[in-house]
């Protein structure tokens, strides 16, 4: 696998794009174990980072709802 880049770098589209890819690759198979673990762990860190966007998003509409009232 490729040098990963950092999630903090990575945007919402783009983590959730690899997490896609690292599902499907896993999906169908044919990687060694090592390969499969790492997959396994790259997906982790992803899903990780893409809930951090959204739960990031969520407190800026909170927070803009709450100056509205």
């Amino acid at each position: 696998m490729a040098d990963p880049t950092p999630q903090q770098e990575l945007s919402y589209e783009a983590a959730r794009e690899e997490l896609v890819d690292v599902v499907r690759r896993l999906e169908a198979g044919g990687t060694t174990l090592e390969e499969s673990l790492a997959l396994w762990e790259r997906g982790e860190h992803l899903a990780t980072a893409c809930q951090q966007w959204l739960d990031g998003a969520r407190q800026r509409l909170d927070a803009a709802l709450e100056d509205d009232d």
